[in-house]
């Protein structure tokens, strides 16, 4: 990559989105088939909502280096948000099979099925974003949630279990591992669980109701 690539990068992170601007411009305009150029680009137009112009300058990339997996995976991205999902999941599938090996790339995707209740097709790449990295609690508390929606309990409850051993303090994951428990019968565990969600977040509508269908049961 040109150190004005780097230079432009390093601008977009301190957010001088202008600086960043006027270098890339030199950059393109230096050399318009520098593929990193045209995919930093993009990401400065994502960046200020320009969507489609930087869809165009990610697929520029592709068309200049059809081996630049993160120009697949920034397409994958602006599909995801549209949710155009479909599309997405053939971007991320695509950056995944041009090298790309990181958590993001395969939580993305991930994700991506899961939003169409593809659970099974969505469980190996969740499963994969964990192990790449393990202190990602969104994939964590996905992956816990995919589990749960396959019937693989016990899994589940081992994710959300490490979540809250991570000191995470969200109701969403108490309640699902009331839920969980309630799915093993085991009454009490569930009820603590939906307890503490509630305790977290008073106005956690399902919890309420979870905690006040499991009293009704048990008297």
């Amino acid at each position: 990559m040109t150190d004005k690539n780097k230079l432009g990068i390093q601008y977009m992170q301190e957010g001088k989105l202008e600086e960043a601007a006027k270098v890339f411009t030199e950059v393109l305009e230096e050399n318009p088939n520098d593929a990193i150029g045209n995919v930093n680009f993009g990401n400065l137009l994502a960046a200020v909502g320009e969507i489609d112009k930087a869809l165009a300058f990610y697929k520029r990339a592709i068309e200049i280096d059809s081996e630049l997996a993160t120009a697949y995976y920034s397409v994958g991205t602006i599909y995801f948000e549209q949710e155009e999902y479909t599309n997405a999941v053939h971007y991320f599938s695509m950056a995944i099979e041009k090298g790309l090996d990181n958590a993001d790339v395969f939580f993305m995707l991930g994700i991506t099925y899961m939003q169409q209740e593809l659970f099974k097709h969505a469980l190996p790449y969740l499963q994969r974003a964990v192990e790449l990295n393990g202190n990602d609690e969104e994939a964590k508390f996905q992956y816990g949630l995919c589990l749960a929606q396959l019937e693989i309990i016990d899994e589940a409850i081992k994710q959300f279990e490490e979540l809250i051993e991570m000191n995470v303090e969200n109701a969403d994951v108490y309640f699902n591992l009331g839920v969980a428990y309630a799915h093993k019968e085991d009454q009490v565990k569930s009820l603590e669980m939906f307890n503490k969600a509630l305790e977290i977040q008073p106005d956690h509508l399902l919890a309420g109701n979870g905690k006040r269908l499991l009293e009704q049961g048990l008297q």
